[in-house]
């Protein structure tokens, strides 16, 4: 097989990002698009040049020309589309988080083993340039053992409202929505090491800031200012078996003079700070030095993530490569989320098993 086949199942905003990395790839021909809004699952399949649009995406998984499915819908079908498509026969690249439970996110990892399917969870952020750099300098050893890392994606304006703020549909609020990019990041840069227990606090002292009219951030279509049930802030210092530790936080809302990302990793020889920007901290000739890396500025866009991570996914399911965010990746970062989660209730640190 030469070119692989591809349907996508949802059509917001981003289903986008996987399609137009989808239409711009030699590799790929797309098929259908499937939404539960027909008339939009047909304007984005004209958009991009698929074939068929479905109203029900079980139609578009018994479509006999579809070879690997993209998962674009709301956090609480993750799970459920991802098991059908493999059960199906096509490889998955499942959005994050891939499921809103660590129960969702094993059976699925089961399903995926016993059929033999590629299943990627959608770490768009593994696949930018500055993390890649990041991590050829660490799997050279340039680094050394990494002990300790930081990350943060703090928001001040409020929640997006609607799914964002519905923790029935979401599973959680900023924790499974942004906070879990930073945490994946710097997980797989430190090697993707196994927990062993969580210290987790979530607040909700600030709603969903819906009276803020100065500063204009992303509302999802049904947003409604009255209707939140997910924390504003959570934070947490996760350890692991080898004795490296992480500490996060995250935030819709919270009282601080600026928006802000950090994700920094530091090892025995050196650290680095791969959030805003990518530079390297180590020791040479008796004087502790920063290097900067020369990445071109374009490598930063946010389609370029994208155009990576749908490559991957080809690739890996064509046989040629493996995938860099493979299920079993998803499962153990749900595990971590949801034992933040159950910190946070009962007040004190867990163990995890």
């Amino acid at each position: 097989m030469t070119t692989f086949r591809v349907g996508v199942i949802g059509a917001g905003s981003i289903a986008q990002s996987h399609l137009t990395a989808y239409a711009q790839n030699p590799d790929v021909e797309l098929i259908a698009v499937a939404d539960m809004n027909h008339e939009r699952a047909q304007q984005v399949a004209e958009q991009y040049g698929a074939r068929r649009a479905y109203a029900d995406p079980h139609e578009l998984l018994a479509d006999p020309e579809i070879d690997g499915v993209s998962i674009c819908t709301w956090n609480n079908s993750h799970a459920s589309w991802a098991i059908a498509a493999v059960e199906a026969g096509k490889h998955v690249l499942v959005e994050k988080p891939i499921s809103r439970t660590l129960e969702e996110a094993e059976e699925l990892q089961r399903v995926a083993e016993a059929h033999d399917r590629v299943v990627q969870v959608g770490f768009v952020r593994r696949h930018s340039p500055n993390c890649q750099v990041l991590k050829s300098f660490i799997d050279a050893g340039d680094l050394g053992e990494i002990y300790y890392a930081k990350a943060s994606c703090l928001r001040r304006a409020g929640n997006p409202g609607g799914r964002f703020a519905d923790k029935e549909v979401s599973g959680g609020g900023p924790l499974l929505d942004i906070g879990i990019h930073v945490l994946d990041l710097c997980w797989y840069l430190m090697g993707s090491p196994k927990v062993v227990a969580v210290s987790g606090n979530t607040y909700d002292k600030l709603g969903s800031r819906g009276n803020i009219t100065t500063m204009p951030r992303y509302k999802a279509a049904d947003y409604d200012p009255d209707r939140n049930s997910v924390e504003d802030l959570a934070n947490a210092v996760i350890r692991f078996e080898n004795g490296a530790s992480l500490l996060l936080d995250c935030s819709y809302s919270l009282h601080a003079t600026k928006d802000s990302i950090d994700v920094s990793i530091y090892g025995d020889k050196g650290g680095a700070e791969l959030e805003p920007s990518l530079s390297i901290a180590t020791e040479l000739h008796d004087s502790i030095v920063n290097i900067e890396p020369q990445i071109s500025s374009r490598t930063f866009e946010f389609g370029v993530g994208f155009a990576n991570e749908i490559q991957n996914f080809v690739d890996a399911s064509l046989g040629r490569g493996e995938s860099i965010a493979p299920a079993w990746h998803g499962v153990e970062i749900v595990r971590i989320l949801e034992a933040i989660y159950e910190s946070a209730a009962q007040g004190e640190e867990i163990s995890v098993a």
